[in-house]
């Protein structure tokens, strides 16, 4: 039996079927783009350009050399070391061909005057133009600005102003419209609430952007006086910020998953005097020090009297010395394993650390990362 179908019927069906098709094929479209893009593994570098035969660039996707400063309206290079510094890093990408390096603006009390400058139309047209000039004089492939923050309080005694949100908007379009499409662009965001909702205006600037470096360290700081998990992937109970709350808010915020690198930490965080409740975790304490993983098997071990322990609700490590009373918040290789995994997951654009000199040369974080990421 033959079914005959009524004009309009027939007409309704095919208009269904290639809206169906149009749709499939935009999203095998899609996933097809999503699937070409790589995850990311990226590096700051603050050094002198002495140690990176010990480093394994193979295993990283961008390298961001740490830090240039402004010098007037103009993005500048501090000295001729650090001139030599990013040409050798320029020059791995010979070898390297998967690598990007970048050059970053400012970082913690390195962008005093940024508040000001970008304040202005000229400032940031100048800023842009000397942007272009270095990059193509390095032959680096892009920037990362590290201000510290836009539109609330940072550094102590630096300026800054609330409508830094809106300079910064204007900075970002600024330095899209002059470097063009052939440049990477990216920002260091903070990773708490207020840098979320007071320092960037997301839906202006995210479409100009290839990603924001979310700074998912530091998260308990030099200027707490209670300890607690300075990077933690998930929150708890008495820890709001992590990276999982960082993610959620930002989809808040609509900003899209695959342009998010997510911060790991290679150094731990102490406190002295600390009470042994807890092993020392969520107690009143004086920050003490910043000791980079490649020295933990020397100041933070067991040999030196620390206790290591595991807050599996945060998947965060921590250690505590009952006898010094002394307590400390870092990454491992588990836990950047852990982190390394989720942004998998999620589909997020990859992860990034601060910083590579503090890595072992062997058996570091690094490695850790790059074997959980499947590379």
């Amino acid at each position: 039996m033959q079914i005959h179908l009524a004009p309009p019927l027939l007409k309704l069906t095919i208009i269904t079927l290639l809206c169906s098709l149009f749709f499939a094929c935009k999203t095998l479209q899609k996933q097809g783009t999503n699937a070409s893009k790589p995850f990311e593994i990226i590096a700051y570098y603050d050094g002198n350009g002495n140690d990176l035969d010990q480093y394994r660039f193979d295993q990283l996707t961008q390298v961001i050399f740490s830090f240039c400063h402004l010098r007037g309206n103009l993005l500048t290079i501090d000295n001729a070391e650090d001139s030599l510094t990013i040409r050798k890093l320029v020059a791995l990408k010979q070898k390297h061909t998967q690598l990007k390096v970048l050059l970053s603006l400012g970082g913690w009390c390195g962008c005093k005057a940024c508040s000001n400058v970008f304040a202005t139309e000229a400032g940031r047209h100048d800023f842009a133009v000397s942007t272009l000039r270095l990059l193509k004089d390095f032959g680096a492939d892009g920037l990362d600005l590290d201000w510290e923050y836009p539109g609330i309080e940072g550094c102590p005694g630096h300026d800054w102003s609330a409508s830094g949100r809106e300079h910064f908007t204007l900075l970002i379009k600024e330095l899209r419209a002059v470097l063009g499409k052939k440049y990477e662009l990216s920002f260091a965001a903070g990773g708490f609430k207020s840098f979320f909702d007071e320092s960037v205006e997301w839906q202006k600037v995210m479409p100009l952007l290839d990603r924001i470096n979310l700074m998912s360290y530091d998260l308990t700081n030099g200027f707490s006086t209670v300890t607690g998990h300075h990077t933690p992937l998930y929150s708890n109970s008495k820890q709001q910020n992590s990276v999982d709350y960082a993610i959620h808010y930002l989809d808040s915020l609509q900003v899209p998953r695959a342009k998010i690198i997510v911060g790991a930490a290679f150094y731990a965080r102490t406190w002295e005097q600390v009470a042994s409740t807890d092993n020392g975790l969520y107690q009143n304490g004086k920050f003490q020090h910043f000791i980079p993983f490649n020295q933990f098997s020397k100041r933070l071990s067991t040999q030196n009297g620390f206790v290591f322990h595991r807050d599996e609700q945060a998947k965060a490590p921590f250690a505590y010395n009952p006898e010094l009373r002394q307590f400390a918040t870092f990454d491992d290789p588990i836990s950047v394993a852990e982190k390394t995994k989720y942004a998998k997951n999620a589909q997020l654009g990859g992860i990034m650390f601060w910083v590579l000199g503090c890595d072992l040369p062997k058996n570091g974080l690094l490695e850790a990362i790059y074997q959980a990421s499947g590379k």
